[in-house]
């Protein structure tokens, strides 16, 4: 995994205008979106936790509203990486650039 991550970091970090947007915690993709697009960002990354709404499909969950937020705000998906610690699954990076 800490390979696809490096990678993923190479892909992010070198587009201009990148930025991680707002309170991960919070959940207000809504708002994060908002953000970025004041910005002027030409890309942004957010992370959504895996531990949100449950272990069935809440992270499904989560990821499909950060999509419908960015997209209302004309950004579209270029990647989703898993982030592990010690084997377990803590959460994604979602990555969004701007049409």
């Amino acid at each position: 995994m800490r390979k696809g991550f490096r990678g993923l970091c190479g892909i992010v970090f070198g587009l201009s205008g990148l930025g991680f947007v707002g309170d991960a915690s919070a959940r207000n993709y809504d708002q994060q979106a908002a953000e970025a697009s004041g910005a002027q960002l030409d890309a942004v990354t957010v992370f959504i936790d895996a531990d949100w709404g449950g272990r069935e499909d809440g992270a499904a969950r989560e990821i499909t509203r950060a999509h419908k937020a960015f997209a209302q705000r004309g950004y579209r998906l270029i990647s989703v990486e898993t982030y592990t610690e010690n084997g377990d699954l803590e959460g994604f990076f979602v990555s969004y650039v701007k049409h």
